[in-house]
């Protein structure tokens, strides 16, 4: 991990500088607010499942700070345009949940603050680096993470057996699996390619080793048709034309009673996926057991797929008292068990030393007793480091998603629809005065 945080580290150094171009718009130091000169009441925005548990838990457990909880709907769902628009209008909370594909984008608009006052490297040294670097442009600390999200395979042991596949550890035993689970029942599928996810594919990406943003100097470099982006989007695509997946939005009625039917016996997510199975089909409980993601060599490999950070709005006065409930969340056993008591959260921390706590709290029986912890340390050790989102992620997700519509219906390619995506991701940047090669 030490080497893998060396290399990494002098790649972020050699793009500081346009880094700096982003950021040079980001909200300042936001005023220090006095939690010692008596109680601080901050509102905090998010939507993740048991952020209410949390906050409850932090409130009964601190008298100099309060936290006032209101839940939006998920980022994609309506929750960024809520706090794009509060932040906007002057009015935003003090802490918001971003994920980290967002996370940039909110940087270069102003919408947050600098907290490396207060979040310092003592503390980002407790936790993942690739979760730190995702937080970290332009040299300055944009968010406290709180989970990894390292990707996954969950899948219905007991039709897996029935139909006698065997879990597919690389790519290539995924698709001959999905072909012996059509023949064993014409209408299951192994999984589902999500229409209105680009996030989903993106991780896929990731995992195989592709880079598409990339800063250097003062320039912006856009690569989304190298060879391992060309490889996966030709090999979703080949699944798609064979009929092998089904193709429902994420979390959608189709999909989730596609998997109480088990017309679906697989879900190719990440480590929060565990608590959504659980919290979605509690009566599929013993059913379910998590894999390794697919790699394409059979070693292990993983991109991140969503996962939390916490982040400070550029107007909040209260800074220190956000910075020290956020980190309370994210580094202390008492957040990390507040967060999974709820039993449908399986948050995977990115600081190291809580992942026990978290395991301990999450009763696995409805995975038939498996470590599924231990599954999910061994696959954020594997998360490539050379992955950074660029500073349009909205934009580019918009593009691709609508066009992944159509790819489902007959229509484009996914090497098509990522071609829309840099082709709008490549104009915006533009519109905003930056340099970009792509």
């Amino acid at each position: 991990m030490s080497r893998t945080w060396s290399r990494t580290s002098r790649v972020i150094a050699g793009t500081a500088t346009a880094l700096a171009v982003l950021t040079a718009c980001g909200g300042g130091e936001g005023g220090t607010d006095a939690a010692s000169n008596g109680p601080v009441t901050i509102t905090f925005w998010g939507w993740a499942k048991g952020s209410k548990d949390v906050v409850d838990a932090f409130n009964a457990s601190h008298k100099n700070i309060q936290v006032k909880f209101e839940e939006i709907p998920s980022g994609n769902a309506g929750g960024y345009a809520k706090i794009s628009n509060a932040v906007k209008a002057g009015n935003a909370p003090d802490l918001v949940s971003i994920e980290y594909p967002s996370l940039p984008e909110f940087v270069s608009s102003g919408a947050l603050q600098d907290i490396g006052g207060e979040f310092t490297e003592a503390d980002r040294g407790k936790l993942l680096p690739q979760a730190v670097e995702l937080t970290t442009l332009g040299g300055k600390t944009w968010a406290v993470p709180f989970d990894a999200a390292p990707q996954a395979f969950f899948y219905r042991k007991d039709l897996f057996a029935k139909y006698k596949v065997e879990v597919p550890t690389t790519w290539d035993a995924f698709k001959a699996a999905a072909e012996k689970v059509k023949k064993a029942d014409a209408k299951a599928r192994i999984a589902t390619f999500f229409p209105d996810d680009p996030t989903t594919f993106e991780a896929m990406a990731w995992q195989a080793g592709a880079q598409w943003f990339k800063a250097e100097n003062d320039t912006w470099k856009i690569n989304t048709t190298d060879p391992a982006t060309t490889k996966v989007a030709d090999y979703w695509q080949g699944l798609i034309e064979a009929d092998l997946i089904h193709k429902n939005a994420s979390f959608s009625p189709e999909w989730t009673g596609s998997l109480k039917n088990g017309t679906t016996i697989g879900y190719l997510g990440a480590s929060w996926g565990a608590g959504v199975l659980k919290g979605t089909l509690p009566e599929q409980s013993g059913k379910w057991a998590v894999a390794p993601m697919p790699s394409w060599d059979g070693k292990p490999a993983s991109g991140i797929l969503g996962g939390t950070t916490f982040a400070v709005t550029k107007d909040s006065k209260k800074t220190a008292a956000a910075v020290e409930f956020a980190e309370w969340m994210a580094t202390t056993e008492a957040g990390v068990k507040a967060r999974i008591a709820s039993g449908t959260s399986s948050a995977f921390p990115a600081a190291a030393a809580l992942r026990p706590v978290a395991k301990a709290a999450f009763d696995a029986s409805y995975y038939g007793g498996q470590d599924i912890y231990a599954l999910f340390e061994k696959s954020s050790a594997s998360i490539n480091p050379n992955w950074t989102w660029g500073p349009t992620t909205g934009t580019t997700n918009l593009a691709i998603k609508d066009q992944f519509g159509k790819v489902t219906k007959g229509g484009p390619t996914i090497a098509d629809a990522i071609r829309t995506g840099h082709e709008a991701t490549v104009a915006e940047l533009t519109k905003r005065g930056l340099k970009v090669e792509g």
